[in-house]
């Protein structure tokens, strides 16, 4: 998020997803990091995860699937490590996948309001219904890292501006649908589970945050739900 050219309005924070679980975006990195010979706290999981032979030993293939999906995600040290943030990110995308179209099982989105747009920060997943009805989703999100978290409750759009640039931290905020005090809805171009998230915005990719505007508009309702693990 950033600062609003509004009046009387003063924006607070920055920052919005990816596609598909299977189609993250890349990051590539400044230079090219070793591979770690050392095997992690959580290598039976990592392994199982790239589909790689479960065997709990660091491998050179172990390191280097490792080592490309950090890179793909942004996460640091990018030496093909498997400790715990490289498996919290794995864990966080099978718990997504398991969501499957059922983002609202549990019934915490209101579904009296009509069209919604639905935050569970918990599994860093959003979608938009009406009703009971799931309209689009539900996509991975990235929300706000500790310190910076996105503000939970129910809120409504009060300001859309399609080529947003903040002042405050000199960044591009495509899609912008501001919802709560300066934090919006707009793309980036980050994978959606690079760490530790944004300033308070819900990033997205462009695709998602290209839908949502075309299927929200002013006045429409946004909740907020849920932790972001880590925060």
């Amino acid at each position: 998020m950033g600062d609003i050219r509004r009046r009387g309005v003063v924006a607070l924070g920055v920052t919005g997803l990816v596609a598909p679980l299977a189609l993250a975006l890349t990051a590539a990195p400044a230079q090219a990091a070793s591979c770690t010979t050392q095997k992690g706290p959580y290598q039976k999981q990592v392994e199982k995860f790239l589909g790689r032979p479960v065997d709990g030993r660091q491998s050179a293939a172990d390191c280097k699937a490792t080592q490309a999906f950090q890179r793909r995600h942004g996460i640091t040290p990018d030496i093909g490590y498997a400790g715990s943030v490289t498996w919290g990110v794995m864990d966080l995308m099978n718990k997504q996948k398991a969501v499957g179209n059922k983002p609202n099982k549990d019934g915490k989105c209101p579904v009296n309001k009509g069209r919604i747009a639905c935050v569970n920060l918990t599994l860093q997943l959003s979608w938009i219904q009406d009703g009971k009805k799931l309209v689009y989703g539900p996509v991975p999100v990235r929300t706000g890292r500790n310190g910076y978290e996105t503000r939970t409750g129910l809120k409504k759009i009060y300001w859309r501006d399609i080529d947003h640039v903040s002042n405050l931290y000199d960044v591009s905020m495509p899609y912008s649908q501001f919802f709560d005090g300066g934090q919006a809805f707009h793309s980036v171009g980050l994978s959606m589970w690079n760490p530790p998230g944004s300033h308070g915005c819900v990033n997205m990719t462009g695709k998602d945050a290209k839908k949502y505007w075309s299927l929200l508009k002013n006045g429409d309702d946004v909740f907020v739900y849920g932790r972001k693990p880590g925060t």
